[in-house]
């Protein structure tokens, strides 16, 4: 049977669901999905196997116009994705009108390789939106082939799932079988710490902060974690931690019980907020946290 493999990259504006969307293919949870805009800093590989496909699904951080050098690293993730794709996924949501930077609009529409325009969240529209969502969509971008879908409720993702399969050339996969993202253990404890952070705090809070894991020790029946919450200000430090230590409990709480979800295993979690100043503008603090690799 002929095996095909390929390299799928979902991008899109923020908030329009990718990282639901990919979760949905992958069936675990990859990518952190908060209510809020650039939850998903990194580009993330999720790896989906069958006996004759690979698919390497590729979610990437929202389209924003970059206002500091951590913005500008993000963007240069997503500007990555266009250079290894063999389809493109671009995912819009209803009401969207456009992308929100031309430049990445244009590489779209002059794509040479397939592009699959999700209408994404067709659940809260009705048919006459969904119609005229449809139509503006194939007018800004010809060539895609638009599938209106509900990543949330799942409406139509095994379908699209099924055309990108239908999509992929043949090759022989690219990572071992058994293999389900490129990121390590320490990624994914990074990001859910963060992704509590986003969920409880306000304003530039969440946006100012980067998670280091420090130490990691899996044992027999229990995995012994340390991890640092770096902030830009001590003012921001006693944000995070709260009175008499109180936020931050909750944070280390709520992100155990993920993370004892994820790996299967008691975990003991023992976090510290640093002062690391200004390293969103830092060109080698931002090297060292993986973002200008």
């Amino acid at each position: 049977m002929n095996h095909k493999a390929g390299f799928v990259n979902i991008i899109g504006n923020p908030n329009v669901g990718k990282s639901t969307l990919m979760n949905a293919f992958v069936g675990e949870k990859l990518s952190i999905i908060t209510s809020k805009a650039q939850t998903t800093r990194h580009r993330i590989l999720g790896i989906v196997n069958g006996d004759n496909f690979q698919v390497v699904l590729s979610d990437t951080p929202g389209i924003i116009k970059p206002a500091y050098q951590l913005q500008e690293s993000m963007m240069g993730f997503v500007k990555s994705a266009f250079e290894d794709a063999d389809v493109l996924i671009y995912m819009v949501e209803i009401g969207e009108q456009a992308l929100k930077d031309e430049t990445f609009f244009k590489k779209i529409t002059n794509s040479k390789i397939p592009v699959l325009l999700l209408l994404n969240k067709i659940d809260i529209s009705d048919q006459e939106q969904l119609e005229n969502q449809v139509q503006l969509w194939a007018q800004k971008v010809p060539e895609a082939e638009i599938i209106p879908i509900s990543a949330l409720q799942g409406f139509q993702v095994k379908e699209v799932f099924d055309r990108i399969i239908e999509l992929l050339p043949e090759s022989p996969p690219f990572y071992p079988k058994d293999q389900l993202t490129d990121k390590p253990e320490r990624f994914f404890i990074n990001e859910t710490i963060r992704e509590k952070i986003l969920l409880h705090y306000k304003k530039e809070i969440p946006y100012a902060v980067e998670i280091e894991t420090e130490e990691f020790f899996e044992e027999e029946k229990i995995i012994r974690i340390r991890s640092v919450i770096m902030v830009e200000r001590e003012t921001q430090k006693g944000i995070i931690i709260g009175h008499k230590g109180n936020a931050l409990k909750r944070v280390g709480i709520e992100a155990r019980k993920d993370l004892e979800a994820f790996f299967g295993k008691q975990i003991h979690l023992e976090l510290y907020v640093k002062v690391n100043k200004n390293w969103r503008s830092n060109q080698n603090q931002l090297k060292r946290f993986g973002y200008n690799n």
